[in-house]
């Protein structure tokens, strides 16, 4: 006869975890009915489950782990456990930078599609950080500024091997996209001679309809309730009235100000605090807090310097850092949002055109890895492929330094009620200011005619289809807009 034991939760069985669970089904096929038996044999345990699982469970030995959680006798048991393992050795810098470069090579869909790939290849695949490790992270990259995904890599490069490992990461997953970036710019003029520019203009509709779905998933994501509705609206308003180049950041600060003030919620502040995540690890050793603090005061003595520093001096590396290093420490709330504050330091000066903005990043769109990268096609517009790499640089430094100064104070930080609280003020603010350069400048180019009206209100329906990924509707877009051209 055989009896089923009850299923164990996570805490009653030790190391077991609910993320991406897996379930496996164990049983003892020989045995006595009566533990106490003194001719009952030693019982036999079997598994059965996907392969992979069960080689993970043998070497990792949960079923000696169950044999003690559970009595001596016939049963079948579920128990739900989650079969990822931190190795003891992490991995060396020259394989933090292969699998990273992999990735960077194969990770299309937007930032929330990178992290799963993230996931996938370090979490599941190689093993080499844990499940509630790899959340935790995550978390603190979206709740700084600056590219959640290419911050995530980072983190995970520098938590195994310290800055050369984190730039590894960062290198290996930046390097195809950049790299793609820069043979665009540098060859975008001479495929308009051959191939018209049709293309170029389908490319900028679906810049407008990328734009324009970024804003409705954040605006659902960031603005839920009527408050956070109002900053919208209130921070769209002042950029579009208001156009002056500081009045984005003074935007983001008043957002967050206006989300400590409205926004606190009285059960975080009378809840006790959070413990920490398991296998976290950000511990904040005395020599820990000594570098983080030198990193932070590294990231604002760049920002206040590089500014002042292009007021005195004429050269273009100087204007470039600052333009870039800028944009990429105001970036709150997701890449999209990089998109007006590039705008403003790029377009507005002259030195790039509207129709090669707008065309470049729509590019960036099919191409796989960061975002960010939109950098490298305005650095090399402008200053050709050394401009193309500095800007790559210097608007990727801001949030890669907040990560390494963050770091070891993120558990007692991410428990805290007004950081929320100002975090929610800020992000809803720039949805706002990405809500503002939907309508001004980048709206008006949809708009110009009723056929590209109805290719961008196309592309963006296209864009909800679960299955049609996003560098499909940028091609599709520059193939009916190179047919568009041709009739």
């Amino acid at each position: 006869m055989v009896r089923r034991a009850p299923r164990l939760s996570a805490a009653q069985y030790p190391g077991a975890s609910l993320h991406e669970p897996a379930l496996v089904l164990l049983w003892e096929r020989a045995g006595s009915r009566r533990s106490n038996s003194r001719t009952s044999r030693k019982p036999t345990f079997h598994i059965q489950a996907h392969p992979k699982i069960s080689s993970v469970f043998r070497r990792e030995k949960f079923t000696r782990r169950f044999v003690i959680c559970v009595h001596s006798c016939p049963f079948v048991v579920q128990l739900i456990v989650s079969p990822v393992a931190t190795p003891a050795t992490p991995p060396t810098v020259p394989q933090i930078f292969l699998a990273a470069l992999r990735l960077g090579c194969t990770s299309f869909g937007g930032p929330v599609a990178h992290l799963a790939h993230f996931r996938r290849d370090y979490v599941e695949r190689r093993r080499w950080i844990d499940e509630a490790h790899y959340a935790d992270l995550v978390a603190l990259c979206q709740f700084l500024p600056g590219p959640a995904s290419s911050q995530t890599g980072f983190g995970l490069g520098y938590l195994w091997r310290g800055w050369p490992g984190g730039l590894a990461a960062w290198f290996g997953f930046t390097l195809p996209s950049a790299a793609l970036m820069t043979a665009f710019a540098l060859s975008a003029g001479k495929l308009s001679a051959f191939l018209g520019t049709g293309w170029l203009h389908g490319l900028k509709l679906a810049a407008v309809a990328v734009v324009a779905h970024a804003v409705l998933a954040m605006w659902r994501a960031l603005a839920p309730d009527a408050a956070r509705a109002v900053l919208v609206l209130v921070s769209a308003a002042a950029l579009l009235a208001l156009p002056f180049a500081w009045l984005q950041l003074a935007v983001i600060a008043t957002g967050a100000l206006a989300g400590l003030a409205l926004l606190s919620r009285p059960s975080e502040a009378a809840a006790p605090p959070a413990p920490p995540a398991a296998s976290s690890g950000y511990s904040a050793t005395a020599s820990s807090l000594r570098t983080s603090a030198t990193v932070l005061v590294a990231f604002l003595a760049l920002l206040l310097a590089l500014p002042a520093i292009c007021r005195n001096t004429a050269n273009w590396p100087a204007a470039l850092a600052d333009q870039c290093y800028r944009s990429g420490a105001l970036v709150f709330g997701g890449g999209h949002v990089v998109l007006p504050l590039l705008q403003k330091e790029f377009v507005a000066p002259g030195g790039v055109s509207a129709e090669q903005f707008l065309a470049g990043y729509g590019a960036a769109q099919a191409m796989p890895g960061p975002l960010f990268t939109f950098a490298a096609f305005l650095g090399t517009t402008t200053h050709g492929v050394a401009g193309g790499a500095w800007a790559t640089l210097w608007i990727f430094l801001p949030g890669l330094l907040l990560v390494a100064a963050v770091l070891p104070f993120w558990q007692t930080l991410r428990v805290q009620p007004r950081a929320r609280a100002a975090l929610r003020g800020a992000n809803a603010a720039v949805v706002g200011l990405l809500l503002a350069a939907l309508i001004h400048p980048i709206g008006a180019v949809a708009f110009t005619d009723l056929r590209s009206a109805a290719l961008t209100a196309a592309a963006f329906g296209a864009l909800f289809v679960p299955r049609v990924p996003v560098w499909a509707v940028v091609l599709a877009c520059a193939l009916a807009g190179g047919l568009i051209d041709v009739v």
